[in-house]
């Protein structure tokens, strides 16, 4: 099954940016909240957790859409602050043990190649683990051999992690992911190629309780789909894309 469709040109404006939501697959409700995101908002991208048990649903939902972008989120593990610490919730291989993570990091390729029949169009990771190493290196290579964008790198986007509900603890910062918070993101966007990362959902997802980031997902699936967000867009100038529009990567 391939998604993608033929791949637009990008207009002379110098000013793109590529609205990326994470997660796709981790539940139902994760993933019908990308969609409407995309649907009735400005989302143009996704980053699927292959590892993920609604995965194979997620995908079936994206056939239906072929503009928005499918890529790789590797999925290494995941911790939350629990009793004022952080805590491992789980982990899928030894983040330390550079063979394992190479070996996981290709699984989780070919487990894309084979749900989505394409490779993906960009590769991030999940809570950002490929900042560091061995994953560093691991998922640089992989994003070299596809010749695709990596988060955090000189892939040709210029990354903006700011719309996102929680702070370095853990609490939940509501006002950093309200209407009023992404239109001014949105207007301090600068010329280039840029991209916004989110994480919508649905409220009250009883899929995603033990997770970490759940009440805020609601929170933003709204801010993105209001309409005074889409105005904000267009008064910057602004033209939204995914990853598979963009044919000048370069990843060090």
């Amino acid at each position: 099954m391939n998604l993608d469709p033929t791949t637009p040109s990008i207009p002379s404006s110098p000013t793109i940016v590529v609205v990326n939501a994470d997660d796709f697959g981790l539940s139902d409700g994760v993933s019908r909240a990308i969609v409407r995101a995309h649907v009735e908002g400005i989302v143009t991208s996704t980053s699927v957790m292959v590892r993920a048990t609604a995965v194979e649903r997620a995908i079936e939902m994206a056939r239906d859409h072929p503009a928005l972008g499918l890529g790789l989120h590797l999925d290494l593990g995941e911790w939350a602050v629990r009793d004022g610490e952080w805590r491992a919730l789980y982990s899928v291989v030894d983040t330390g043990d550079a063979d394992a993570v190479a070996a996981e990091i290709a699984r989780q390729l070919e487990r894309f190649r084979a749900l989505v029949g394409a490779d993906p169009t960009h590769i991030d990771s999940h809570q950002h683990v490929h900042r560091g190493e061995p994953i560093a290196s691991a998922a640089r290579s992989l994003a070299r051999k596809l010749d695709v964008p990596l988060r955090h790198t000189r892939s040709g986007a210029r990354y903006h992690g700011d719309f996102y509900g929680q702070d370095g603890d853990g609490a939940t910062r509501r006002a950093w992911i309200s209407v009023d918070a992404l239109v001014s993101l949105i207007e301090r966007i600068e010329p280039g190629v840029n991209e916004i990362a989110c994480h919508p959902g649905e409220p009250d997802d009883p899929a995603i309780a033990s997770t970490m980031y759940r009440a805020e997902r609601a929170l933003e699936l709204e801010a993105l789909c209001d309409p005074r967000v889409r105005e904000a867009v267009g008064r910057a100038g602004i033209n939204l894309r995914s990853f598979r529009d963009m044919g000048f990567v370069v990843v060090p």
